[in-house]
């Protein structure tokens, strides 16, 4: 799950607006066989990475320690909303210890290629991980790119909602999830409460959804009409959505903005949506929550550590620290997701905005590995026209 952009247009025909807020993990990006590696939707180049560098070393004096976490650019780029350049602050005052954001521009996928050519990996953990780029990882490389955490090297392990957790193998730690749900607008329409409802006539061509290539928001909005309708009847399903001129665009950007200009009363996004209508002053009729069959699809991102990295205890302190109640609270906020541990309180106004749904749907990664990219591509292949 990785940080989004969010849009919202000032009048009819306005300009939209880019403001700092997440996924799960937010921001779109092209999920597990394209990308979606915590950052914006496309590919990117395999530039090196930008770093966040210490200063202020006393000549003569003894360095601190430095722990290198590689992430996706949207996790540290503002810095009054971002949670990275407060989490590298916090860090920093508990621990005699110099953190480094490390930001490649074609985020997990520069670590990919560098393993795959041999090349040194110099960062130490890896900050905005789900299970789609778990199976990527697992396709592409024979040895492994992050080791599993120890058993018992993690002390607040055990506060992790084990709904959350995606990686058999114990790599990936959970620390924040977001929900994909409906949101409308009911001065237009009433969501209905039920996959089925969609295909009533009453909304035709009132759904604007995500290209589930090319996103992850599209993505995981296919995975849960997969769980709703079964491998054998998603297409079906989907064919019916088309029929009833369902609206199927690029990214989350693309269909949020179409959705902001008044194009469709409904849109495919996430549970989170009404903080930002709060914060920004947003009609509230305009970002309504709907469930369908009570369900939200649940995508946790998780940090690990790299195989290749000797620091493993700085980097167990550090994803316990990431753990700790204050700074699971703070993420959530910043990252405009839910915490992923059960002792993290959020703030009255956010608790009372960011929606979660009675029931959360989620495939596991053995569900998921040999089947993603069947069904992504069979999508693909019925809908190429569309």
């Amino acid at each position: 799950m990785r940080r989004r952009s969010f849009l919202r247009t000032a009048g009819a025909g306005g300009a939209a607006a880019l403001v700092a807020g997440c996924l799960g993990g937010g921001g779109d990006g092209s999920g597990g066989s394209g990308g979606s590696s915590g950052g914006s939707d496309g590919g990117g180049s395999t530039d090196t990475p930008t770093a966040t560098e210490a200063t202020g070393t006393t000549v003569g004096s003894t360095a601190p320690a430095e722990l290198v976490v590689a992430t996706y650019s949207a996790f540290v780029d503002a810095p009054s909303s971002s949670p990275g350049p407060w989490l590298k602050e916090q860090y920093e005052s508990e621990f005699d210890a110099t953190l480094v954001w490390e930001t490649p521009e074609n985020e997990l996928n520069y670590f990919i290629e560098r393993q795959l050519g041999g090349a040194t990996i110099d960062a130490d953990a890896y900050v905005g991980l789900d299970t789609n780029m778990l199976i990527r990882i697992d396709e592409k490389l024979s040895d492994p790119l992050f080791a599993p955490v120890g058993e018992g090297a993690l002390s607040r392990r055990g506060e992790v909602k084990s709904s959350l957790e995606f990686d058999p193998e114990g790599r990936a730690v959970p620390y924040d999830t977001g929900y994909i749900c409906l949101v409308w607008n009911e001065t237009e329409t009433t969501a209905p409460e039920t996959f089925d409802g969609l295909l009533d006539p009453t909304h035709t061509g009132e759904l604007i959804v995500q290209n589930p290539t090319s996103s992850a928001t599209g993505k995981a909005f296919l995975l849960h009409t997969v769980a709703a309708k079964g491998e054998e009847g998603y297409l079906d399903y989907w064919e019916a959505l088309k029929d009833n001129d369902v609206r199927v665009l690029g990214t989350w950007e693309d269909a949020y903005n179409a959705y902001s200009n008044g194009e469709a009363p409904m849109v495919v996004s996430y549970s989170t949506d009404q903080v930002f209508a709060n914060e920004y002053g947003e009609p509230m009729e305009e970002h309504q929550i709907r469930f369908l069959n009570d369900q939200g699809y649940a995508n946790p991102e998780g940090m690990a550590r790299f195989a290749s990295s000797d620091r493993v205890g700085r980097v167990n302190e550090f994803m316990d620290f990431v753990l700790s109640p204050e700074i699971q609270a703070e993420i959530a906020v910043r990252n405009v997701q839910f915490p992923a541990t059960e002792t993290a309180t959020l703030p009255e106004d956010f608790a009372k905005y960011a929606h979660q749904p009675p029931e959360a749907v989620t495939f596991t990664y053995d569900e998921l590995k040999g089947s993603l990219g069947e069904w992504t591509d069979a999508w693909a292949r019925a809908f190429a026209s569309k």
